[in-house]
């Protein structure tokens, strides 16, 4: 559905990575630390898919070899999510959280967009308003006994300019701001369907994605501040 402006007033869209940004951690990282707990490899596997999260979020690997790589290092199981999204509520970005009346009031114009995983992720957003509908980010997929065995391939945020290919599916007619710590938020904007990208700095830093960014944010109140201003 194509979503317009009101009349002499443009709409303002607000595209929201979630890991390392919304949410101060990687999911897939602290998945991983909860499903191989009693695991003898446990130290190494979680460096190992560390660095996978790293190199994906600076663009040296694209996000389909991402996920492949570290979701077949899980060996998690439905329960373990369970637990996630409880650790996930308690570590939403504090910015973020001191900004629920913002993002309630703007719920209709706020999308999160994710290489993330939807079964992790609405369960967290949807306690500050964010409307499932507006969240768009990948599934996994279980055995019969809740093991996970993969994703859905087939899910275009699985594959390489996932972001970019949803974002121009959504249509949206205003001015688009994208915020986030990876470099495929940075290409939202490159591709020129974001009017600006704010490169997320409050969790994590990344020299690759700062130096492409229109403006580094400290904070989501730093955000606020800029595009209030503009």
């Amino acid at each position: 559905m194509r979503r317009r402006a009101k009349a002499g007033k443009r709409s303002r869209f607000f595209i929201i990575d979630f890991d390392s940004t919304f949410a101060r951690v990687e999911a897939l990282d602290e998945l991983a630390a909860i499903s191989l707990n009693g695991n003898k490899r446990k130290e190494s596997i979680l460096k190992e898919i560390k660095d996978i999260t790293n190199i994906g979020m600076e663009g040296k690997i694209s996000i389909d070899e991402s996920l492949e790589r570290r979701v077949v290092l899980l060996h998690a199981n439905k329960k373990h999510l369970e637990a996630l999204v409880k650790l996930l509520k308690k570590n939403v970005t504090p910015s973020f959280a001191r900004n629920k009346e913002f993002l309630k009031e703007y719920a209709r114009n706020i999308f999160i967009l994710s290489a993330g995983f939807k079964e992790l992720i609405v369960p967290v957003v949807r306690q500050f308003g964010i409307l499932e509908e507006n969240v768009f980010a990948n599934n996994f997929l279980f055995d019969k006994i809740g093991n996970i065995i993969g994703f859905d391939k087939e899910n275009i945020l699985a594959k390489k300019g996932g972001k970019v290919s949803k974002l121009k599916e959504l249509k949206l007619r205003g001015d688009v701001y994208a915020i986030g710590d990876g470099y495929t938020d940075y290409e939202l904007r490159e591709s020129g369907l974001a009017t600006k990208f704010f490169a997320f700095t409050e969790n994590v830093a990344r020299n690759a994605v700062i130096e492409k960014a229109d403006h580094v944010v400290p904070t989501f109140d730093e955000f606020l501040r800029v595009i209030r201003a503009s």
